[in-house]
């Protein structure tokens, strides 16, 4: 099949480059782009491609949604709308120009791809059916199909034998009585009838046009179009009136499965978002004029559904999604409303409900339901979701109100492991609500570089010496002090902020290691640590190599430390990635060893230098038998690899002793010191040589 052919109007490069790239990774050419509404008006003409996606702000004299208008009028080209703008107000003026989709930023590559499809498809059918439609109409005019000739002063009608036939009837079976025609109407269509007969017969409208559903001669309704004119006499009145009629049953279950789709996930079969919208906001509507009743909605996610995709493939997953809306349809009254809100998210409206325990039961009876065994190609998977739940109460005043609070308890659902529900408190949209400021806040730090690099030295437990250092994160933030890295790097993972911040640390370690080395410390070397994010960066090798060069610091005097579950994701990656760091001359420590799950063929192949033992276990190393066999057991493990080995958190005397005792190569915590600024820890470095001097 030939390629579709889309055109991009889009004012920012940076999103057109990555539109451009992810419609032809799906297969798709893209005929050209532009940033202005008028230009895009000459490509529509000019390259006539199968489908538009336009942004609403255009660099133009006018906007997308004028552009949009005059490329469906004098083109009768699809057009989605692929914007960040999803105010009411936009969208009605959207829905003028006849959109075939409204996307909003940023946007869900899938969910992108099946619209394109759904619009190209949806064009290309209503195109074949208007040139089936004037074909077909010409064809009757030809025949003269399904005429009708009705002489209202005797009140009876000539059928011609192809209206008959066209219901199924024999020239003998229908007689001249004009209740032949309206007695088969169906009933909810007939008052419409008389109604559009009556205008045009007191002279109220040009013609007569009408469409409705006839009985046909085996008792089932087909649509009928009919049309027709009366003959009037020298005073207006009419006394007679002619006409044909046309079986569009064929176009209107067109429409009616158009109309379907557009309420319909097509996948499952479910509603879809703006499905339940409306019906959320009709029953927000009856709980504010009937006090006493209470509804719920429910929100819910596929725990892990990405691993599904990525591991068996999206024809899995979709799959997975299909199975799981049947069930959850078992759990479900008839009056209650359950969609595919988009991605592996579903919503349930529950109509009627007594209290918040009807809504927890529902959600008990859902997980107890989905984690019935899956079989997905050769592999049985147990699937569970999470579930927020939100009991409706006055404060409500828009449907949106009500699915934000239901995806903000479930995400803590999510966020104690998935598995569960949550109902909705107060308390959580508080905690939401800091969460953006915590967000707006960090995009001030990285634009103002609050961001501060703290040192931790390393101590050797055989010459005492500070051997190395630790360079740790810390937040100036402008009102709440200074902030360790657990009360904001999550958050930064999550919202994409961790590259600049880490790559800050990075270079900040490094100059300030080089300040060291040319102060006399030339054996002193200087460990960062690496997020998850950043060591999947493909361009993590570079980026060192880059800032090394910079500031000017041997390979040898830097390392970075790397947990052990981020190095453990994908084996074959981190080797790669660990070898070209040791290329550069960069050494490896393994952070956190001991929580995560490596298996010791996998580590031998790593180039590593040293592992961390975890702090938790040295806390413990006093108290508790299994903490010290775990640490006795590393320290030889290590020695068979030929690995050093530092342990973390050393507290006090009793630690530092024991440590010493079964051959620890090095130390840290604050012991010996806490985390420094730079100006402290030179001082520190200072007293430290002079004091293994005199030794």
């Amino acid at each position: 099949m030939e390629k579709a052919s889309l055109l991009i109007v889009e004012d920012e490069l940076i999103v057109a480059l990555d539109l451009q790239k992810s419609i032809e990774n799906d297969g798709y050419i893209v005929a050209g782009h532009t940033d202005k509404g008028e230009d895009a008006i000459l490509l529509a003409g000019n390259l006539h491609p199968d489908l538009v996606l336009i942004d609403i702000s255009l660099a133009g004299e006018i906007d997308g949604i004028e552009a949009a208008s005059q490329i469906r009028a004098r083109f009768d080209l699809p057009v989605i709308f692929l914007t960040e703008f999803g105010n009411n107000s936009v969208i009605k003026r959207a829905l003028k120009a006849e959109p075939y989709g409204y996307i909003l930023k940023p946007y869900d590559e899938r969910e992108l791809f099946i619209a394109i499809e759904m619009a190209i498809t949806k064009h290309e059918m209503e195109r074949k059916l208007r040139d089936s439609e004037e074909r077909y109409n010409l064809a009757v005019r030809g025949a003269n199909d399904g005429v009708w000739d009705w002489d209202l002063k005797r009140n009876e009608i000539n059928y011609s034998p192809r209206w008959k036939a066209m219901l199924g009837f024999r020239e003998n079976q229908i007689g001249k009585s004009p209740d032949e025609w309206l007695n088969r109407v169906h009933l909810d269509d007939l008052r419409r009838l008389w109604k559009n007969l009556g205008l045009h017969l007191k002279g109220e409208t040009p013609f007569f046009e009408c469409e409705y559903r006839i009985k046909d001669v085996y008792g089932k309704y087909v649509w009928i179009l009919t049309r027709g004119l009366a003959v009037r006499d020298k005073e207006g009145k009419a006394y007679r009136m002619a006409g044909s009629q046309t079986d569009v049953t064929a176009r209107k279950l067109a429409e009616e499965r158009m109309a379907y789709g557009a309420l319909h996930d097509t996948l499952t079969g479910l509603a879809n978002r703006d499905f339940f919208m409306e019906k959320l906001s009709q029953r927000l509507d009856l709980a504010k004029h009937h006090p006493g009743s209470l509804f719920a909605v429910l929100f819910m996610d596929i725990d892990r559904f990405k691993v599904v995709n990525d591991s068996l493939g999206h024809a899995m997953g979709d799959q997975l999604l299909v199975g799981m809306s049947r069930r959850l349809q078992m759990c479900l009254r008839l009056e209650d409303t359950i969609c595919r809100f988009g991605g592996d998210e579903f919503a349930v409206l529950l109509h009627e409900v007594k209290d918040v325990n009807d809504a927890i039961r529902v959600s008990e009876r859902f997980q107890a339901r989905i984690k019935e065994t899956a079989v997905l190609s050769s592999v049985s998977r147990t699937t569970s979701v999470s579930i927020g739940i939100v009991l409706f109460n006055e404060k409500y005043a828009q449907p949106q109100d009500i699915l934000r609070d239901a995806d903000t308890a479930m995400n803590r659902a999510k966020a104690k492991g998935g598995g569960c529900y949550q109902v909705f408190d107060t308390s959580m949209h508080t905690k939401a609500v800091e969460l953006l400021q915590l967000e707006a806040d960090m995009k001030r730090a990285v634009k103002n570089q609050e961001w501060q690099v703290y040192y931790q030295p390393i101590i050797s437990m055989e010459s005492g010496e500070i051997n190395g250092i630790e360079a740790l994160l810390r937040w100036m933030h402008p009102q709440k002090g200074l902030l360790l890295p657990q009360d904001f790097i999550h958050e930064a993972e999550d919202i994409g902020l961790i590259l600049p911040i880490g790559e800050f640390v990075l270079e900040t370690a490094c100059r300030q290691a080089k300040v060291w080395r040319d102060a006399g410390f030339s054996q002193l070397w200087i460990s960062v640590n690496l997020s998850g994010r950043q060591f999947q960066d493909r361009d993590l090798a570079q980026k060192v190599s880059r800032i090394l060069a910079e500031t000017g610091l041997p390979g040898q005097s830097f390392r970075l430390e790397v947990t052990e579950t981020i190095a453990m994701q994908d084996i074959s990656y981190s080797i790669d990635v660990l070898n070209e760091l040791n290329a550069l001359g960069v050494l490896v420590l393994l952070d956190d060893f001991g929580n995560g799950y490596s298996s010791l063929s996998y580590l031998k192949r790593f180039p590593l230098r040293a592992l961390k033992i975890d702090q938790s276990f040295i806390q413990d190393i006093l108290v508790n038998k299994n903490s010290e066999a775990i640490t006795v057991a590393i320290i030889a493990m290590a020695r068979s690899l030929g690995l050093d080995v530092i342990a973390e958190g050393v507290e006090n005397e009793e630690q530092n002793a024991f440590l010493k005792k079964i051959f620890c190569d090095k130390v840290q915590g604050f012991l010996y010191s806490k985390p420094l600024p730079a100006n402290e820890l030179t001082a520190l470095l200072v007293k430290n040589f002079k004091k293994t001097e005199l030794q």
